[in-house]
């Protein structure tokens, strides 16, 4: 019979196909899988309006079968068939979809949904097959119909036998090379793991003969391998079923099974949505954070379906980051698929749905926090850090989203609270919401430049972690309170301006010499308004803080920022009187006790001392 030629436009999109519109060859599978519940689904319509049609859906089946020695691969449905035109039109064309001929013709509005829109899935066979037979008989005829091709030198088609309606295509794998091993798509687990991993929710049974241990006859003791058929896919998909119909433990196993976490979720989420855009969706509040949550190998997403066959392992599209260690998928029916159906052609849908998950996920953690505080502080250590990066980031622009979210701990409450915990119980005189940073808890707690503060009865919020303090200055304000931290220059307390206008005039020299001592280690030197029982503390003015230095110095592209540091001295301490004392009799001393005095400082802080050979030597000095 004389081969037919492709069209030359067809001609040249398989040579496309073949070589780069598909990513992974293993997609060949899901598409040819996804061809045949097509082909069942036009039974199922065809029966809707012809009585004859006895639509047993049980009886309606995808057949997938690897024999080794011949090296094929048999992909067979129990659907409608094609006829010779169909056959011509369909596979005679690329991109003549005779699916989307369909949907169009009879207007399909039940809920079944035929996604093979642009009739080229089918030629993804030639990413592997170096000969593909298709052998198919149309529902309502007696003749049955062979198509075959080695690919881009064209096709036949002629009259065959086959007893059944249907379609069985058969691929002949190409011979394995260095790089390609084509024989992987015969083994019975690599087969099982791509049905499962892509089209586990198709809705009619994908079976298979598989090998299985059973007892012998005659000695249950000893195993021997039989052969079974088995459905290896689930079929209907949990994101399908009421919620009502499904408990904890149903969302707990779908979460393990999928492998989403090897924890239990904290929450999940279940969504239906039906308007302008449908969707399915089931989210994950996972309990532990990924050991690789924080670095450049995790990848965020969500696995993405279109009418229940995997498109996206991870759709990164539809979570903004602040969310990204929500796990879970998404399945709608009206995407706009490219020719591969591996990635959107347009993303107007995707944005839509990605904007209704945002706010479906925000409101969770909610109610989460309003309403089970304990889980959701379980959830706040292991991901609070994200949400604060989600407050930094982008500008700010997410800010209004995520600050009724934020934790943290709190000087007197000695626990976690929320922003608008902190502000509803501020005294009436109270002004600022305030802060201090430092490395612990405890070491926050010790700060001198708390004690003003804290003895005004004032709550402290400690940030511990580097994001804190970035996020904080992002933000701004909540609810009109400016935050405000406690090493800030100006802390915004009445602290009798006169009296202290009176003694920086006093002892103006002398902290006009310690500047001079110091040089451009600090801006300045002046008397302390908050310290009561600590000698010296440093405080910084200006955008950048001291812990804000730390953070910038400790990163690898690191500008050399350094805040405009202050040093602060506390004149109703007793070794105010020892400077005094110095700078009137001994201008040695005074440069010791100034340069003990800024390394101290230093090192309250947790910053590194410019010169300890030095420091040591001016602690010897002092013994001696």
């Amino acid at each position: 019979m004389a081969k037919q030629q492709f069209k030359a436009e067809s001609k040249r999109l398989l040579e496309m196909m073949v070589n780069s519109i598909y990513s992974q060859k293993e997609i060949f599978l899901r598409e040819l899988i996804s061809n045949a519940s097509d082909a069942i689904d036009k039974m199922y319509y065809k029966a809707l309006t012809d009585d004859s049609i006895q639509f047993d859906q049980d009886s309606f089946h995808i057949k997938i079968s690897a024999d080794k020695e011949k090296r094929t691969l048999t992909i067979a449905d129990s659907g409608i068939g094609m006829t010779e035109e169909e056959l011509e039109r369909n596979l005679g064309t690329i991109a003549e979809s005779g699916s989307l001929a369909f949907k169009k013709e009879t207007e399909i509005k039940d809920g079944h949904d035929i996604i093979g829109q642009f009739g080229v899935g089918f030629y993804s066979a030639f990413m592997v097959a170096s000969n593909v037979t298709v052998l198919t008989k149309a529902f309502g005829s007696d003749q049955a119909y062979e198509w075959e091709s080695d690919g881009v030198e064209g096709y036949t088609i002629k009259p065959s036998e086959k007893a059944e309606v249907g379609t069985t295509i058969t691929i002949h794998l190409k011979e394995n090379t260095d790089d390609e091993n084509y024989d992987e798509f015969l083994e019975e687990f690599r087969l099982k793991n791509i049905i499962k991993k892509y089209s586990d929710f198709i809705r009619y049974p994908i079976k298979m003969d598989v090998s299985v241990q059973k007892p012998k006859a005659d000695n249950e003791e000893e195993m021997e391998e039989h052969i079974e058929e088995q459905t290896i896919n689930s079929m209907v998909p949990i994101w399908r079923k009421n919620k009502s119909e499904l408990s904890d433990e149903d969302y707990e196993n779908f979460y393990t099974e999928k492998r989403y976490g090897f924890d239990k979720p904290l929450k999940h989420i279940h969504i239906k949505v039906d308007g302008t855009i449908r969707y399915n969706s089931i989210l994950f509040i996972p309990e532990t954070i990924p050991f690789d949550y924080y670095s450049k190998e995790f990848e965020k997403g969500l696995e993405l379906y279109s009418s229940g066959v995997l498109i996206m392992d991870k759709c990164a599209d539809l979570l903004p980051d602040y969310f990204g260690f929500v796990k879970g998928m998404v399945d709608s029916e009206d995407l706009s698929l490219n020719i591969s159906r591996e990635i959107l052609q347009h993303d107007r849908q995707l944005k839509a749905i990605a904007k209704n998950i945002k706010n479906k996920i925000k409101n969770e953690l909610q109610s989460l926090l309003k309403n089970d505080r304990e889980k959701y502080e379980t959830f706040y250590n292991s991901f609070g850090r994200q949400l604060k990066y989600g407050v930094y980031s982008d500008f700010g622009s997410n800010k209004e989203d995520l600050q009724d979210l934020l934790m943290f701990y709190s000087s007197k409450e000695k626990k976690l609270v929320t922003l608008d915990e902190y502000v509803s119980r501020m005294p009436e005189d109270q002004t600022y919401i305030y802060y201090a940073t430092g490395e612990s808890y405890d070491r926050i707690e010790k700060l001198p430049q708390t004690e003003l503060v804290s003895d005004k009865g004032y709550e402290i919020l400690y940030f511990t972690e580097d994001v804190d303090e970035f996020a904080i200055k992002m933000l701004m304000q909540y609810k009109d309170k400016q935050f405000k931290s406690v090493s800030s220059g100006d802390l915004g307390l009445d602290n009798d301006d006169e009296q202290n206008e009176k003694e920086v005039e006093e002892h103006k020299d002398l902290f006009n010499e310690m500047k001079s001592i110091l040089g451009d280690k600090v801006k300045d030197v002046r008397i302390s308004k908050r310290l009561k029982s600590h000698p010296v503390c440093l405080t910084a003015e200006g955008e950048v803080t001291i812990e804000m230095e730390k953070v910038l110095q400790a990163m690898p592209d690191n500008q050399n920022v350094k805040a405009d540091k202050v040093l602060e001295i506390n004149l109703n301490h007793d070794i105010f009187q020892s400077l005094k004392q110095a700078h009137e009799n001994d201008q040695d001393k005074l440069t010791l006790y100034t340069n003990l005095l800024y390394n101290q400082a230093l090192l309250i802080e947790g910053l590194p001392l410019e010169d300890p050979v030095t420091f040591t030597n001016d602690m010897c000095k002092i013994m001696n």
